[in-house]
């Protein structure tokens, strides 16, 4: 709330002497404005967004009425709904001011006014308003901070994620999400069905790697009865279940070729056939995919099919590993100890100097999910109220490399953080990095970086 909302009051008076009589009045304890008709007190309102007005009904062109004043009454509700109105009315008016209160206004006062009674209305008034646009402010902070309570993360990259879910989660557009194994493609995948205009309905997660290739397709798009052996009922598919939903293909690469193909032909007319059953079955469905695989390069050796690919990557997103996220893995961290701690009741307030270090030294190959279960041990483990290096049980995850590999991480890690700086853009990377672009090039692929993912 600004501090001329808090502090102005709108005064809407068809009869100038009295405007005159309520500004001084109410001069010392507010910026006041004054409007002797509709139009005026909506362009004011427009431009300062008063929390409290006082409306005389009488307005013209209807000065003996109440029409116009009650017109008054609804627009500048309609732009402020917070605004709290009293309504100034003769005794005669008292049936159009209640009125007026059922309509929204706040409180309404006899005329001739009392200024000293005006004065307590309008105090009270403005008390309610100010707590009503602090509750909205502190409302607005926590859906920010819990928009995606799901998915932590401070860093740089990570904010772009969160901007690019926030911009194709309303869209019904196919999305390919990748990253490496435990980055947390599925609860991308949940974020971007959750702010959909199809989140009142299924999110039906599949994992393909999981189920046998045998059983995948009767899983994807169900079974008639006695279909198959053990067909003993008729089973509904993961697909037609996300019916209005979404479908969430996790490990998508894992598909063979039959299924690649029938799946092709539910994206292209959203029809489905249960195995065994001879009618299609009309369905609607979003579907996002995922993937730890390089599947253009299953497509040219001929493991994935590339309509299929496209169909699938209307748009790309890719998760970065924990490693490539700068501070977050301290953040993480410190939210799965917090986790722990009151799941298992144990006072661990936190972590030594030297594990914190440890913590942001560490690649976590196994990422977020890793992280997490490391933190899990150590609270379990730990003996005094700050987590040790010990307790997380990472020295033996580190392993001697050779210089090659030392010097290939290393320049990995430079032309990333130089593509994350310039957003993808090579021309100025290569600049930054003092190589021409076509080097930059070579080395990009040599470490398999891409810069849609920038």
């Amino acid at each position: 709330m600004s501090e001329e909302a808090r502090k102005s009051i709108l005064i809407v008076e068809d009869d100038e002497n009295i405007r005159k009589q309520m500004k001084w009045a109410l001069a010392k304890e507010y910026d006041v404005l004054m409007a002797g008709d509709r139009a005026t007190a909506l362009q004011l309102c427009q431009k300062h967004s008063p929390g409290v007005m006082t409306l005389d009904l009488g307005l013209p062109p209807d000065p003996n009425g109440s029409s116009e004043g009650l017109q008054t009454l609804q627009e500048v509700l309609q732009h402020n709904p917070k605004t709290k109105i009293i309504i100034i009315t003769g005794n005669q008016e008292r049936a159009n001011a209640r009125k007026a209160v059922e309509s929204g206004a706040y409180d309404f006062q006899n005329k001739p006014v009392d200024i000293e009674e005006l004065k307590i209305v309008l105090r009270r008034a403005y008390n309610l308003y100010a707590l009503e646009e602090e509750n909205a402010r502190l409302r607005e902070q926590r859906e920010q901070k819990n928009a995606f309570e799901d998915i932590i993360g401070e860093s740089t990259r990570m904010k772009r994620l969160f901007s690019m879910i926030e911009r194709i989660a309303t869209t019904d557009i196919s999305v390919l999400i990748t990253g490496e194994s435990g980055v947390g493609k599925e609860l991308v995948a949940k974020a971007i069905h959750d702010r959909s205009l199809r989140k009142d309905f299924p999110f039906i997660p599949i994992n393909c790697a999981a189920i046998p290739e045998t059983l995948l397709e009767s899983e994807l798009f169900g079974h008639e009865k006695g279909a198959f052996t053990d067909a003993y009922t008729r089973k509904i598919g993961k697909v037609e279940l996300a019916d209005k939903g979404t479908l969430f293909l996790d490990e998508m690469g894992e598909l063979g070729q039959p299924l690649q193909a029938k799946l092709l032909r539910f994206l292209q007319d959203q029809m489905i056939e249960r195995v065994g059953g001879k009618n299609p079955i009309q369905v609607d469905v979003r579907v996002i995919a995922a993937t730890n695989r390089n599947l253009e390069e299953n497509i040219r050796q001929g493991l994935f099919r590339e309509d299929l690919f496209f169909r699938l990557n209307e748009i790309h997103i890719h998760v970065p590993p924990l490693r490539e996220r700068e501070n977050d893995a301290q953040v993480l961290a410190k939210k799965f100890l917090d986790e722990f701690a009151r799941e298992t009741n144990r006072p661990i307030k936190g972590f030594t100097q030297n594990a914190q270090q440890l913590i942001s030294d560490y690649a976590w190959p196994g990422n977020v999910r890793e992280l997490r279960s490391r933190i899990k041990r150590a609270v379990v483990m730990a003996d005094a109220a700050l987590i040790k290096p010990e307790d997380l049980d990472l020295r033996a995850k580190s392993t001697p490399i050779t210089l090659k590999e030392a010097r290939d991480q290393i320049e990995c890690k430079l032309i990333r953080e130089a593509l994350d700086r310039n957003n993808g853009n090579v021309s100025q990377a290569a600049k930054e990095l003092e190589v021409t672009r076509p080097t930059l090039h070579d080395l990009m692929k040599k470490h398999n970086l891409s810069k849609d993912k920038f």
